[in-house]
């Protein structure tokens, strides 16, 4: 099989181009610059944005199947640059697979997208979109996932996956910003006691996509539907992100703040970045006091019937492979 994986050098999208190649599959990748490693490994590479039309219809010319996954994240940052990748850039992915008789669209979302704010304790997926969203990300893929699920027929089966906090060796975001915050002494924890939060870990979430694509056809059990993946093992915030600590050799953080001063200094700051049109993200704003101060963790049953996922790797361990990974990356 061929298959095209958006934002496919990025850290989801490198594992999942990873465990295709392992299994013998052909693999094109559409991203905004190239990646000599992956080349190297016989990936083919279309450069360009997923606003553009062009660019998206001549990445999947000849492929079976795409995995969709690039996007822009963050908490920070005007809704029309949200936008512009994650609704259009998918509407325009959706409509070159109709185009060009692509007969899989597996779709990359976020648990994000139906979190209002308050705690989310073993929800399935029942749980509805809220009515009002506090920052561009979530908005702007609840619209996309909305639109691929919406896409689901005869001529193109799709589905939604939404992995929570992903995390493990190589990871660009999340491990980082944790280990820069704590060595700076800026990081805290909001709310106590500390709430339970899923998490994934990269080789399960790559996993789990791949296992959704084989299972994806018209008429199947997954097919038009969206699925929370995790580890199946909610942790405490604090638990977890000293955990990553101690992986990378760093001592715990002990220190704490209210949920609603951490609200109120959110707000300050949204505030003062806005007046004073300054560059970068707040430290803090409301959208991420709520997501720290809340519990978030699913009902991963859906998944587990629909397409077989079962995660194989315990967070434990995963923290000892990041662990080992962090080391090397010393030497």
């Amino acid at each position: 099989m061929k298959y095209l994986v958006t934002g496919g050098g990025g850290f989801l999208g490198g594992a999942i181009v990873r465990q295709l190649l392992a299994r013998g599959d052909e693999v094109r990748i559409l991203a905004r610059s190239r990646y000599p490693e992956l080349e190297s490994m016989g990936v083919e590479s279309v450069c360009g944005d997923l606003a553009d039309r062009r660019v998206c219809a001549e990445a999947v010319l000849g492929v079976d199947a795409v995995f969709h996954v690039a996007a822009k994240p963050g908490i920070w940052g005007t809704y029309d640059t949200y936008y512009r990748t994650n609704t259009l850039g998918t509407e325009n992915m959706i409509s070159v697979c109709r185009q060009h008789g692509v007969g899989r669209l597996i779709y990359t979302s976020t648990p994000s997208v139906v979190h209002a704010g308050t705690d989310i304790s073993g929800a399935d997926e029942s749980l509805p979109y809220p009515k009002h969203f506090e920052t561009a990300y979530p908005e702007t893929k609840a619209l996309a996932e909305r639109a691929v699920l919406s896409a689901h027929g005869p001529e193109l089966a799709t589905v939604a996956l939404r992995p929570h906090l992903i995390w493990g060796p190589g990871d660009n975001h999340l491990v980082p910003r944790i280990l820069s915050r704590a060595r700076a002494g800026r990081l805290k924890f909001v709310g106590r006691p500390s709430p339970l939060v899923d998490s994934t870990y990269i080789d399960d979430g790559a996993r789990a996509h791949i296992m959704a694509a084989d299972a994806l056809a018209w008429g199947a059990a997954c097919g038009g539907k969206a699925y929370f993946i995790s580890q199946g093992e909610p942790w405490a915030t604090d638990r977890l992100i000293n955990g990553i600590l101690k992986a990378a050799g760093e001592a715990p953080v002990s220190k704490y703040v209210s949920a609603r001063l951490a609200f109120v200094v959110g707000a300050i700051l949204e505030s003062v970045y806005r007046l004073f049109r300054i560059q970068g993200e707040p430290i803090m704003t409301r959208f991420l006091a709520r997501q720290l101060s809340t519990a978030h963790w699913y009902d991963i049953g859906a998944a587990k019937r629909d397409f077989g996922y079962e995660p194989e790797i315990s967070i434990d361990a995963g923290l000892s492979r990041l662990a080992q990974a962090l080391s090397e990356d010393e030497d």
